[in-house]
């Protein structure tokens, strides 16, 4: 069994014991974090619904993500993982959710924002965390790396920790 999926693993213990379940948000990880979940046998007990919003567009239709963001602040920032974690939680009615965007390569980045740019949040029960990481690889590590400090996340805010940290 491999890190994302032992991760998954002990995020679905965490959730049945604690009888939650968990929504994801995702753009640059493009479903992975649902994709990792849902390896995991009787994940339908804890895991609500997965929001693959790549394009702006859909982050503003489907989780309500306030489009003025994107011109002030871009995708890849803390505003925007926040209101998309909100939306999450909204649309699907589950108490917890994860949401990242970042840029996963090998274009787009720029010197504010590098390739390899993720931000992440979570959200319990209305209280919002959130951090930026900044992962080294290409595209897949990346992509890789941004799964695994997900599920870190929600098993830390599971735990009643500060998912942004450690």
């Amino acid at each position: 069994m491999d890190r994302i999926t032992r991760l998954a693993a002990r995020l679905g213990e965490a959730l049945v014991a604690r009888q939650l379940q968990v929504t994801t948000a995702e753009s640059c990880t493009g479903g992975g974090i649902a994709e990792a979940i849902t390896r995991i046998p009787g994940s339908s007990q804890w895991f609500e619904a997965g929001y693959i919003t790549y394009s702006n567009r859909q982050k503003s239709l489907q989780l309500g993500v306030p489009e003025a963001l994107f011109a002030t602040v871009g995708a890849v920032s803390r505003e925007v993982v926040e209101a998309m974690a909100r939306g999450a939680c909204t649309h699907s009615g589950a108490p917890l959710a994860v949401a990242v965007s970042g840029i996963a390569g090998p274009d787009g980045g720029s010197p504010d924002k590098p390739v390899g740019s993720v931000w992440l949040a979570w959200l319990a029960h209305g209280q919002l965390f959130s951090c930026r990481c900044q992962f080294a690889g290409d595209r897949q590590a990346v992509r890789e790396q941004t799964v695994a400090r997900a599920l870190e996340g929600l098993v830390r805010l599971t735990a009643g920790e500060n998912p942004a940290e450690g």
